[in-house]
């Protein structure tokens, strides 16, 4: 499939964030980097905060090691396949997402879905936007299909929504609804966590065996139009948004994305 690249490329950026379009982790997590002594522009150490980085001009590395910066980020869908792991390797061999998502650009997936379970993934290389993405306080939405081994009824939908308690704490879904004609056998759950398997232990505590599970939406992206495998660049205003849930953007950068 060929894909258009919108790009969002700045000639000149903040070193943590520098780093975090390189993905090496949140903007706060490089200042204490930067602070450590660790990072050098040009071969000099940067002990201070706040310094601007020409990108494709300064040298940047972390303990000697070069960082490299994508000419562009990229901000990618993926409507992941069944029996897939969401990772960028495996020691196993085992197909991976990043199969579906070959660009020249360094990406990685942002959050992660079981083996098993299918539909929205995204990916890129703003590691700054990814992990406010995944962070709790951003309560972002994400909402899935479940089919289910056997009926479920409206207690045990009530359930879900008061909450149940996981061995790693209580959870609950903003939303839990029966999608109809399915028999009972199928829910529309919303999410605004994504812990390890969450879904299924969920599930597991009232009773039921989760069948099939489809994520239809993360943070309002759906992947309509995109058959299982297929991906496609995000649009400038979906990224826009994507930014503004997670206050990731200033007012200037809204408008130049936007233009």
């Amino acid at each position: 499939m060929e894909r258009k690249n919108p790009g969002f490329h700045k000639e000149t950026v903040r070193l943590n964030r520098y780093l975090a379009m390189a993905g090496i982790g949140s903007r706060r997590k490089n200042d204490d980097l930067i602070l450590s002594g660790a990072v050098k522009m040009n071969g000099r150490v940067v002990h201070k905060l706040g310094v601007q980085v020409h990108v494709g001009k300064d040298k940047i590395s972390i303990n000697g090691e070069l960082v490299n910066l994508e000419e562009k980020l990229v901000y990618i869908l993926l409507n992941k396949p069944k029996d897939t792991i969401t990772t960028t390797s495996d020691e196993k061999g085992r197909t991976t997402v990043m199969k579906y998502v070959r660009v020249k650009e360094r990406i990685f997936p942002v959050g992660r879905l079981d083996r098993n379970t299918t539909g929205v993934l995204l990916f890129t290389n703003d590691g700054d936007l990814a992990n406010a993405l995944i962070h709790p306080k951003f309560e972002i939405e994400k909402m899935y299909r479940v089919t289910l081994d056997r009926q479920v009824n409206d207690e045990d939908l009530k359930k879900l929504r008061k909450g149940v308690r996981l061995e790693d704490g209580p959870a609950k879904a903003s939303t839990a609804e029966m999608i109809e004609g399915s028999k009972r056998k199928k829910v529309l759950l919303t999410l605004l966590e994504g812990r390890n398997r969450e879904v299924r232990r969920m599930f597991e505590v009232i009773g039921h065996d989760v069948r099939q599970l489809d994520r239809v939406s993360f943070a309002g992206l759906t992947p309509l139009g995109l058959s299982r495998g297929s991906s496609r660049y995000l649009t400038r205003s979906e990224v826009n948004k994507l930014k503004k849930l997670t206050g990731a953007i200033s007012r200037k950068e809204i408008d130049e994305i936007s233009s």
